[in-house]
């Protein structure tokens, strides 16, 4: 595995009874890169998170994760990553500088060293005007950005966002992503999937997953060009007739 490497899989694979959801997974993720994971629903990338966040035991083959096994080290690994999706859990109930603490607290912070970083988060997320209103008050867009400063409270070397942006107006998902951006250039490695396809192409690299299985990995570029494509957004609309198509013939 190279030195390089935030995330290293090989012959990765998860069995659910006779549901082979994730198929022999061979990947590869550089730190502080901007990877997607892309694939219709059902191709197995919410498992593949899952496992990778040392939350799900794969049936077989072998997962590293930011130096740490993930059978054998998941709760070391656990307070080394951050975890974000659609359906985060805020609570409605508290504030937003409630929420960044409870968080903050959760994954270890006390004292000054907390009080230092949720100023700093409050600052650098633009969430300081809102400090003190309720989260269950936000917008969509702020509360994604409310979800993805309480994910990186702890300053995680890995941060996995599993569809973030979904049902956020377009305005906040560009602004969400000059978030990732930022953070990748602060050092940190962000893997996430998405179903927009504006989305995939800010992406440093994407891979495809079908049915469990890992079908292509490169560049937007790259990935068109494999698949003799125009855009991203073509080989997605592909592979989805594709899977709809085997369903149907099942």
């Amino acid at each position: 595995m190279s030195d390089s490497a935030a995330i290293h899989t090989r012959a990765l694979r998860k069995v659910f009874g006779a549901l082979v959801a994730v198929d022999s997974l061979d990947l590869d993720v550089a730190r502080g890169e901007v990877f997607g994971l892309l694939g219709p629903n059902g191709s197995g990338k919410t498992t593949t998170i899952r496992m990778l966040c040392g939350l799900l035991a794969p049936t077989s083959g072998e997962a590293v994760v930011v130096g740490l096994d993930v059978r054998r080290e998941a709760e070391a690994l656990r307070s080394r990553i951050g975890y974000m999706s659609q359906r985060f859990g805020l609570y409605d109930d508290l504030t937003v500088y409630e929420n960044l603490r409870f968080y903050a607290t959760v994954y270890g912070l006390h004292g000054e060293e907390r009080r230092a970083r949720l100023e700093a988060l409050l600052r650098d997320r633009g969430l300081a005007p809102r400090r003190d209103q309720l989260a269950g008050t936000l917008s969509g867009g702020w509360k994604q950005r409310l979800a993805l400063a309480c994910a990186t409270a702890h300053e995680p070397p890995l941060l996995f966002l599993d569809e973030p942006t979904a049902g956020v107006d377009p305005a906040s998902r560009r602004r969400f992503w000059e978030l990732i951006h930022a953070l990748a250039h602060a050092g940190t490695t962000v893997l996430v999937t998405t179903h927009y396809m504006d989305e995939a192409e800010r992406c440093d690299r994407l891979a495809f997953l079908s049915r469990g299985r890992l079908i292509a990995e490169g560049t937007p570029d790259e990935i068109t060009t494999h698949f003799g494509k125009p855009s991203i957004e073509d080989v997605f609309i592909e592979l989805q007739e594709k899977d709809e198509g085997q369903e149907v013939g099942t």
